[in-house]
């Protein structure tokens, strides 16, 4: 006998696990299929810092998972952007728009951790882990059949009415259903490390464009930064390279002085950026979410938000549908619910990347126009705001 799950998630990550936990309580036979084993996490829950707009906040809020949280959060009560170069810069802040903060500040381990917490409380879940995505098969009744590999080294087969793709940038299952990519090389690595500095975080969150790539620093819950610096990639290597005295001093040189001096830093990680955006969101009775539908470039912390915003209306729809969750009517819908803000926020990631990392001459004063316009527009600082907070568009109820 082959199981059949009417939803089957494959990836195990911030997104597949967050729709795991929007689907609790409905009455789905939900499974999750994650290449760790119980008691491990993700690789990608590191010690990255994840940029939690409110909208996500409220979400992550509404599902239990937030109050898991064991460390403190970082609130993102002002953003500051300058480029390096260029004159004027863009300030906002939360308390003019009536709220606390944009967002919060989380460290990827943390949240994993807070995750799994909520995910051992979801009723009606099958995790098959450690598995791996091996391909797919021709399914019977129309239902999508799976191939998986077991930590035995044998071979799992699984049948789903709706297969979910949350596997990541390099994703099995969207090359298994033939759904091709557009990619395109940034020619940058972003290095992300835990930084103290003399000066205790206040809230506010500074995004320094330069020509080389933007550097970004965040306010974490333990009175550490988190630093985020775009090199080009033929510099990775010399920059990996670099003792903690000339790490400090290269972030320092070009950062400045706005938090004071850089006194340690924690390890570096590197990570190279491409673009790379699915040709389709579905297939028959398959989806694509996240990193799997779409990788951005980190800028303006555009990548999460906008996987869990995939995530939520899909399973806002399983909530009102009743009948067959591969639906082709509903996978439908649930295209079009989601064009204009993938659209949009494609655009924004992508155009913001690539005009402030531009060192022609000409562009400089058309920026610094552009920074002083944002600074001084209400409408403009408005728009821009509604974007941080992920609050711009048709939110899913749950972001509200």
């Amino acid at each position: 006998m082959i199981p059949t799950h009417d939803v089957l998630i494959v990836g195990g990550g911030l997104v597949g696990a967050s729709l795991a936990i929007a689907l609790d309580g409905l009455p789905l036979d939900v499974a999750l299929v994650e290449a760790t084993p119980p008691g491990e996490l993700p690789a990608v829950f590191d010690q990255r810092n994840l940029s939690l707009a409110a909208a996500s906040v409220n979400a992550l809020t509404a599902l239990g998972v937030m109050e898991q949280l064991r460390a403190p959060t970082g609130p993102v009560r002002r953003i500051h952007v300058s480029r390096a170069g260029d004159f004027g810069s863009v300030k906002l802040e939360a308390a003019d728009y009536g709220r606390e903060c944009f967002g919060r500040i989380v460290v990827a381990r943390d949240f994993g951790q807070a995750l799994e917490a909520r995910l051992a409380r979801v009723g009606r879940l099958t995790r098959y882990r450690p598995a791996r995505f091996l391909g797919l098969e021709p399914g019977e009744g129309g239902l999508r059949r799976v191939r998986l590999a077991t930590a035995e080294g044998g071979e799992l087969r699984l049948d789903a009415r709706l297969l979910v793709a949350a596997d990541g940038t390099a994703s099995g299952v969207r090359q298994a259903l033939g759904i091709g990519v557009q990619r395109h090389d940034y020619g940058q690595t972003l290095f992300v490390a835990r930084v103290r500095a003399s000066r205790a975080p206040d809230g506010t969150a500074w995004e320094r464009f330069t020509a080389s790539g933007p550097t970004a620093l965040l306010p974490r819950g333990d009175r550490a930064f988190g630093i985020v610096h775009g090199v080009p990639t033929a510099q990775a290597e010399a920059v990996a390279a670099l003792d903690e005295r000339g790490w400090l001093q290269r972030i320092q040189d070009v950062f400045g002085w706005r938090a004071g001096r850089f006194l340690e830093s924690g390890p570096r990680s590197a990570y190279p950026i491409a673009r790379v955006v699915a040709a389709a969101l579905a297939a028959p009775r398959a989806v694509l979410l996240g990193n799997a539908a779409q990788t951005v470039h980190p800028i303006g912390a555009q990548g999460f938000n906008l996987g869990l915003r995939d995530a939520l209306p899909l399973a806002g729809l399983l909530r009102a549908h009743a009948g067959d969750p591969g639906d082709e009517a509903l996978l439908a819908r649930h295209v079009r619910q989601r064009q204009a803000d993938r659209e949009r926020t494609l655009a924004f990631s992508d155009g913001l990347a690539r005009l402030t990392s531009n060192p022609s001459p000409l562009l400089r004063p058309l920026r610094s126009l552009g920074l002083l316009a944002a600074d001084r527009a209400a409408w403009l600082q408005a728009w821009l705001v509604g974007g941080a907070m992920g609050l711009r568009g048709d939110v899913p109820e749950l972001c509200r």
